[in-house]
């Protein structure tokens, strides 16, 4: 019986602990549900916010920059669309200027008559062979260095009024009129004319000054968020800060840290991914708005010119969460995981053990890598994580390098410390779980 009444007694007491475990954890819920409602706020606030950080850091380095400005667009003075545009524009005003009758002033006057009546029998086919022959004295001023220059002089002066478009701040001497940015082609209307004088057409000098204008941004659509451009510009690059620490803190308050960072990368890529298809969307909008006077493929020269460096910071950000959410997939206790793991420990003792074979030796240094293993890890990762702190404007691109340089580097360390053959197999160690 006495049996009987320790058995009893055990079973009383493992009900009364499980009874105490289970009212533990009932009680323990809504603390962790609020703490993991914060979290998941955090992360999903940090999403929201990593593609408005790209604008505001775009903001703050394209357009209220007017040296990086200058150097962005100095680029298109090249384009063909945009040197067509220009010539096209340069042979309208120069066409509205000059009367056909006017060219026979250089004629001798006895022989003035037979040409006035051949010229009237041309009619407009005269008109057109004019029109083509100062389009292409247009065209080949556009297509010169000194159209490159004038390209670059005239975008510095007009940088506030694009800062102002974009914008809705600044002044400037140049003048917004109609939510349009415009470059004077006067002094390349005069490069135009001297080339004509040149090629004999004297009528050409005698041409008054001619001011045109071509269109570099048409800011109907854009004047309709001007304000929060400008609001974005002002928090400049704080903003992509703030995001990633709205990311970080949701991954240290949640319970399950690796996959909320796993879920928090993968969100700040696709939030990312959104803007460059929405900047795709707009960018359709803006041309199909454009008036019929302006060139649709010069202005998408200017429009992918002015965004190209968003969108290289669209794909890097995209590069970056993709590539810190593999990390922390590969790190994790998964069953695929480590599968993959495995696969990449039996990989690199495979080849030790063949270097062994071979007569290569590590010497000091395999003793040493084991040692210091994972200090060795944590300053690879460290100094990768510095090089791309420290690059200018990373690119993904560059994100895929520096993984690709840290994942053979880690090759390496591992090579290094594995047992020679005849040891002790290296164990599949995952990554410290204190903190994920």
């Amino acid at each position: 019986m006495s049996d009987e009444g320790s058995a009893a007694q055990e079973l009383a007491e493992l009900r009364a602990r499980v009874a105490t475990l289970e009212a533990e954890r009932l009680s323990r819920p809504p603390r962790h549900r609020a703490k993991s409602f914060l979290a998941a706020l955090l992360i999903v606030l940090g999403c929201v916010l990593a593609p408005l950080g790209i604008v505001a850091a775009w903001a703050a380095d394209e357009v209220g920059d007017t040296d990086r400005y200058v150097a962005t667009v100095a680029p298109l003075a090249s384009d063909p669309a945009v040197q067509d545009a220009v010539a096209d524009r340069v042979t309208d005003a120069l066409m509205t200027r000059i009367d056909l009758a006017s060219l026979l002033s250089d004629t001798a006057p006895e022989d003035r008559p037979l040409l006035e009546k051949a010229l009237g029998k041309l009619g407009d086919s005269l008109e057109g062979a004019v029109r083509s022959f100062v389009h292409d004295k247009a065209r080949a001023v556009t297509g010169s260095d000194a159209f490159a220059t004038l390209w670059t002089e005239a975008n510095r002066k007009i940088h506030t009024s694009v800062d102002k478009a974009l914008t809705g701040s600044g002044g400037g001497a140049v003048s917004l009129e109609g939510d349009t940015v415009t470059l004077d082609l006067g002094p390349v209307v005069d490069l135009v004319k001297q080339r004509l004088v040149d090629e004999g057409m004297q009528a050409a000098g005698r041409i008054p000054e001619i001011h045109t204008d071509f269109t570099l941004v048409r800011s109907d659509e854009i004047g309709k968020v001007k304000t929060y451009v400008r609001l974005l510009q002002i928090t400049g690059n704080w903003l992509p800060v703030l995001a990633v620490l709205l990311v970080a803190g949701g991954v240290l308050l949640s319970r399950r840290r690796r996959r909320a960072l796993v879920a928090g990368a993968l969100g700040v890529a696709a939030a990312t991914a959104l803007l460059g298809i929405g900047l795709r969307v707009f960018r359709v909008v803006y041309l199909d708005a454009l008036p019929a006077g302006v060139s649709p493929e010069a202005a998408g020269a200017v429009y992918d010119t002015l965004t190209h460096l968003i969108h290289t910071m669209i794909r890097m950000v995209v590069a970056l969460g993709l590539v810190l959410a593999l990390s922390a997939w590969l790190t994790g206790p998964g069953r695929r995981a480590g599968l993959l793991r495995g696969l990449w420990t039996s990989g690199i003792g495979a080849a030790r053990t063949t270097a062994d074979r071979a007569g290569l030796r590590t010497g000091p240094v395999g003793p040493f890598v084991r040692r210091h293993r994972s200090w060795i890890v944590w300053a690879l990762t460290a100094a990768a994580l510095a090089a791309y702190l420290l690059w200018s404007y990373p690119t993904g691109w560059v994100v895929v390098g520096l993984a690709l340089a840290l994942l053979f580097a880690l090759a390496v360390v591992e090579f290094l410390g594995a047992e020679a053959s005849g040891g002790t197999p290296p164990t599949t160690r995952a990554a410290p779980r204190s903190w994920l």
